[in-house]
């Protein structure tokens, strides 16, 4: 399994790197990574997931995951796809990723985020979704050509009488919707 080596620093989906030390990331951790595309097994993701993502757990399920590593063929960063969370955007045409998670290496998002939309639309989707929190520029999304769709105001959480459900810590944070979708025809 490739792992990162050592934690550098946590960082959240969809975000840009903070490091360690609380300034800015040295030219070392910026500039030394060459990253190319690796596959990788769901279960490695999730993993990868549980050590690095800042505020989420690894979902439940996927679809399909990718890997970046760097040139020692070290793990740096990880997007996972899955059916969307919200009913009405499983149609059978569209993905979501519900997770990416880095160690803070630079322009990973931006290359897993091609990467997974280039996968979906290979295996027949045609429209590839994600969610940035508030406080997260998506320098990432578009970088790799993905739009914004709509806003969506914070709500309270997803408990309700008919269906309890314990909270996840990231309630009441308005967030961002994105897309990539394939060109109309006609």
């Amino acid at each position: 399994m490739l792992t990162a080596e050592t934690p550098r620093t946590r960082t959240a989906a969809h975000s840009e790197p903070a490091p360690a030390h609380g300034g800015r990331a040295t030219a070392s951790t910026e500039t030394e990574a060459r990253l190319h595309l690796v596959p990788v097994r769901q279960r490695d993701a999730k993993e990868f997931v549980a050590a690095w993502h800042r505020h989420h757990k690894p979902p439940p399920g996927a679809v399909f995951a990718v890997g970046a590593a760097d040139q020692d063929g070290t793990l740096r960063a990880v997007a996972i796809a899955g059916r969307p969370i919200a009913r009405h955007f499983d149609d059978g045409q569209t993905l979501e990723v519900t997770r990416t998670a880095t160690d803070g290496v630079r322009n990973a998002n931006s290359l897993l985020y091609g990467a997974a939309w280039r996968a979906a639309k290979a295996l027949g989707y045609t429209r590839l979704i994600t969610y940035t929190q508030e406080g997260e520029s998506g320098a990432s999304l578009r970088g790799a050509g993905w739009t914004v769709v709509a806003q969506r105001r914070p709500r309270p959480g997803w408990n309700c009488a008919s269906r309890p459900r314990a909270a996840h810590g990231t309630e009441n944070t308005a967030r961002t919707l994105w897309e990539a979708v394939t060109a109309a025809v006609g």
